[in-house]
């Protein structure tokens, strides 16, 4: 378990059980999930999969952190960002946030948040995003924060009913570092 991490207007800390319901505002929502790689959930999902996060938290060693998104101003998640490690030295990023918390900079913030922690604490060596075709905000979100565009892996996701490409962006350490 770690301490939460603060940004500039958001804090990441470990889940608790009691953010199922929050987190279904997220996973459970279509207009977010027509950009992840699954589908919506249903509460009882939501439930789990926070549940199942909080039991991998106290893996040992640890394969990924994955942590709710709140506000600074209050505890509710608000969203979930995580990094799983998948080789040496590097870790796959993903993240989501509640709809109705879009355009306010906190998903730019919580990513910030977690880069600075996974290159400078964790000291990892290469991070990468693979971001739906369509998910432009989310494009925009790694481009500002220094990914480069990699390319396009094709049929990579099953989602809603059909195989999705999904667009891989990647970012260096040296290259957080230098910014």
């Amino acid at each position: 378990m770690i301490d939460p991490l603060y940004g500039e207007l958001t804090k990441l800390r470990e889940f608790r059980s009691s953010d199922g319901g929050t987190a279904f505002k997220v996973v459970g929502d279509d207009r977010v999930t027509t950009y992840l790689s699954f589908d919506s959930r249903t509460p009882e999902m939501a439930q789990k999969m926070i549940d199942d996060a909080i039991d991998r938290a106290d893996a040992v060693p640890r394969t990924e952190y994955y942590l709710a998104i709140t506000r600074l101003d209050e505890d509710e998640l608000i969203g979930t960002c995580r990094i799983a490690f998948s080789g040496v030295k590097a870790a796959k990023l993903g993240y989501a946030t509640a709809a109705d918390h879009w355009k306010r900079g906190y998903t730019t913030d919580a990513v910030r948040t977690i880069l600075t922690f996974a290159f400078e604490r964790l000291e990892l060596h290469r991070i990468t995003a693979a971001i739906g075709p369509d998910n432009h905000a989310s494009q925009a979100v790694v481009k500002r924060l220094g990914f480069t565009r990699e390319g396009v892996l094709r049929d990579h996701v099953f989602t809603n009913g059909s195989w999705r490409d999904s667009v891989l962006y990647s970012l260096l350490r040296n290259e957080w570092l230098a910014n």
